[in-house]
């Protein structure tokens, strides 16, 4: 069959659309005349929107709001010839099938899917020794891929090319003569956190004459370091709630790089080519083995020993014991 329209699915978080990405630079690449249509969530349209691989987002935050009979209408509407469900969504593959898309794709491990789907993968995330990214371009098996790409291959297909040129208030704060580096050290309960005393303690020892630093994150990540960060020292640029998505993608790509949690700016800023830290702990499937940031220039820190036992806590001492002058020695090793 010649593909003419592929959804590909994905109504999560910034960072696993990142990760998500690559799927629809392979298609490009397999099927370079097949239009992609993105269905995701509203908060991630300005990411999406920089990929050349992407030719049309769809909003499932405002497909959603409608009655079910128009929500399978909108869908039935794009004309796609298939769907590839990267993020599983009972609901989402049940309108999908009602719109009588041809070749709808899902993985066996979710049993709505055995209803909903007439393509299964065999594919268990959880267990799998893969990293995200790899999993995720195992569903499209079927249209051409790769059994298995690996990590170098991937950033060759985020397409993040189409980014919006950075507005002067900002871009006048990047240093021309120091390393412009962004911390962000809260992640909105998706990952992990290093924790704001180690990212103190990181400000602390860089040689302010070599960092210009930056911290960004939300208003309300902001309040929460005003105190142990942002007052405690006045020569950090705060950006906390002061950037738009677009804008934050915007500010990455004129930085030079950016330590942080497993978060969709670690992520954005990896595929962006920048020089990235991701903290990580050394628990599953949290760990970087699952979900290191994927670049050129992209790398990461994790104890080297086996720990489950804050598993279930938000408190986790496996990141919080890596020691700041680790990540201060990697950035050192960057600029010299």
């Amino acid at each position: 069959m010649k593909f003419k329209k592929i959804i590909i699915s994905r109504t999560d978080s910034i960072g696993d659309v990142v990760l998500t990405l690559p799927v629809a630079g392979v298609l490009k690449k397999l099927l370079p005349d097949c239009k992609i249509i993105f269905l995701g969530n509203s908060y991630t349209r300005e990411i999406v929107n920089t990929s050349v691989n992407i030719d049309e987002f769809a909003d499932w935050n405002e497909i959603k709001k409608l009655d079910k009979k128009n929500i399978i209408s909108s869908i039935k509407q794009i004309k796609a010839d298939a769907i590839i469900h990267v993020f599983p969504n009972k609901l989402i593959a049940e309108i999908a099938k009602k719109a009588q898309i041809p070749y709808r794709f899902g993985t066996t491990g979710r049993l709505y899917h055995w209803n909903t789907c007439n393509k299964l993968i065999r594919l268990s995330r959880r267990h799998s020794p893969f990293h995200e990214a790899q999993l995720n371009l195992k569903l499209i098996k079927y249209f051409g891929a790769k059994e298995l790409y690996e990590k170098q291959e991937i950033p060759s297909f985020y397409g993040i090319k189409i980014i919006k040129p950075l507005e002067k208030n900002l871009k006048d704060l990047i240093s021309k003569k120091r390393f412009n580096l962004i911390l962000h050290p809260k992640s909105k309960g998706s990952a992990r956190e290093w924790g704001t005393d180690n990212f103190a303690q990181l400000i602390r020892i860089l040689p302010k004459d070599k960092f210009k630093i930056f911290i960004t994150g939300t208003q309300e990540e902001g309040q929460l370091i005003q105190k142990s960060i942002i007052e405690e020292f006045p020569e950090v640029n705060d950006l906390t709630g002061k950037l738009t998505l677009g804008e934050l993608i915007s500010f990455i790509s004129n930085a030079d790089g950016l330590v942080a949690a497993s978060t969709g700016p670690l992520h954005i800023a990896a595929a962006l080519g920048k020089y990235v830290i991701g903290i990580y702990p050394p628990v599953k499937p949290m760990h970087p083995g699952r979900w290191a940031p994927i670049g050129k220039n992209a790398s990461y820190l994790v104890l080297d020993k086996k720990c489950n036992k804050c598993r279930n806590n938000s408190h986790c001492d496996c990141i919080e014991d890596i020691n700041p002058e680790l990540v201060k020695n990697k950035l050192m090793e960057i600029i010299l």
